[in-house]
């Protein structure tokens, strides 16, 4: 029997289903969701279960000190610098079975379909997990390929401690992933990274693929907002000042600033403290986070300056001292003209209806993309709803996702031979 033309290679899509139904057991939830969060037992059971399949797949395995996984098909071209594929197997507490994950299994189903069809690449293909990328155990988000791009120092990241005191050293020791690979210092090729949307335009759209041609940048900041407490009874309306009412004029300005901005904006109050927290004393002080977003930085920029102006507007309407201090700041990101180029021939090589998507969330890619070029694909998933346990995706989509990730890596890896 003849190879099926390179123009028409898929991935095996009911593999690639069963590989996540499989490493979604690990800290599966009552609510059909997955509680697998970094460096604990279960993240060390799921990490074990995907080099027992790189193994199998006949993969080279390697570990770095700061957890990351990196199982490598060799390329014909032992010199060149691998073409990397991967995202995250670590979750929310309240996590689903495709953030993350679809990466690395779509990841491994290239490398397992190569194989399957005797496809050689001058490149060698390398698949990796990456530690802790959800940051919900141990601060901050994206930290394994944060200390491989150099953009965290290794010792401090294995310094950082988790609510109970314990260490990501500590733990990765415990179980079992301290590995002894140089944590930076690796040339990448390009790197892919699949990953469902996380958001509902694919879906409201009725397109297969994203193609992702960059990231928002993102401003972040945290606010106090200082007034007076004072008994809830005795003191009238007009004398008051109430930090809690003037959070609430921020909340509603952040909201209207990002409305305001066109697409691709966003504003968000995601925490709000409240002092002294009793229900009959005036709030004296309010403590909360804002976060703002947006694909230009002129249009962030422009956003960041009119808070301030809106702020200082509360301030002097409401007899209320703010106080706001920057804590992240996440520049726009355009990935590589290239590799976006090549997801979106593969897309439309096989027939995938496809648009080209920004993402607004933080992705392992952003920091590979300091160092090498890199692109992202995006399928839909169910009502665009993730970090949540009835985050769902449907096989077909995973799979096109997947066979497109097979077209860009072959693109960049460089075909070598075909047996057959």
């Amino acid at each position: 029997m003849s190879n099926p033309p390179l123009a028409n290679l898929s991935v095996n899509g009911d593999r690639l289903w069963q590989s996540l139904m499989d490493l979604a057991q690990i800290g599966a939830t009552p609510k059909g969701g997955v509680a697998r969060l970094a460096l604990t037992e279960l993240d060390g059971q799921a990490r074990r279960l995907f080099v027992s399949w790189c193994e199998a797949a006949g993969l080279t395995v390697e570990v770095d000190a700061v957890g990351n996984i990196f199982a490598r098909r060799a390329g014909r071209n032992p010199e060149l610098p691998p073409v990397m594929l991967g995202s995250h197997i670590d979750t929310q507490p309240t996590g689903g079975k495709f953030d993350g994950c679809f990466g690395v299994m779509a990841g491994l189903e290239v490398i397992r379909t190569l194989d399957d069809l005797g496809i050689a690449t001058e490149a060698p293909i390398e698949v990796v997990a990456w530690t802790n990328e959800e940051g919900s155990r141990f601060p901050p988000c994206m930290m394994g390929s944060g200390v491989f791009a150099g953009q965290f120092g290794l010792a401090e990241t294995l310094a950082k401690r988790d609510a109970e005191g314990l260490s990501v050293g500590d733990e990765l020791a415990r179980i079992g992933f301290s590995g002894p690979r140089a944590a930076t210092g690796h040339k990448v090729g390009a790197y892919f990274e699949a990953h469902i949307e996380q958001g509902p335009v694919l879906e409201d759209e009725g397109q297969t693929i994203g193609v992702v041609i960059g990231t928002l940048g993102q401003k972040w900041f945290d606010l106090t907002l200082t007034g007076q407490e004072a008994h809830a009874g005795p003191t009238p309306m007009r004398r008051r000042k109430d930090a809690l009412l003037a959070a609430s004029h921020v909340v509603q300005a952040v909201n209207r600033i990002a409305l305001e901005a066109g697409e691709y904006a966003c504003g968000t109050v995601g925490c709000l403290s409240v002092f002294p927290d009793s229900r009959n004393v005036i709030p004296g002080r309010v403590d909360l986070t804002v976060d703002l977003r947006h694909w230009e930085t002129d249009a962030l920029d422009a956003m960041v300056a009119h808070l301030k102006a809106e702020i200082a507007r509360i301030e002097a309407g409401m007899g209320v001292a703010a106080d706001l201090r920057p804590t992240a700041d996440f520049p726009p990101l355009g990935f590589h003209p290239e590799c976006v180029s090549a997801v979106r021939q593969a897309a439309g090589r096989l027939g995938f209806s496809h648009r080209d998507i920004v993402s607004g969330a933080g992705h392992d890619a952003i920091f590979l993309a300091e160092i090498a070029p890199a692109a992202m694909i995006f399928v839909p998933c169910e009502d665009g709803i993730s970090h949540n346990e009835a985050e769902n995706a449907k096989p077909a989509d995973l799979a096109a996702g997947a066979s497109v990730l097979l077209h860009a890596a072959l693109a960049r890896a460089g075909l070598a031979a075909r047996e057959g």
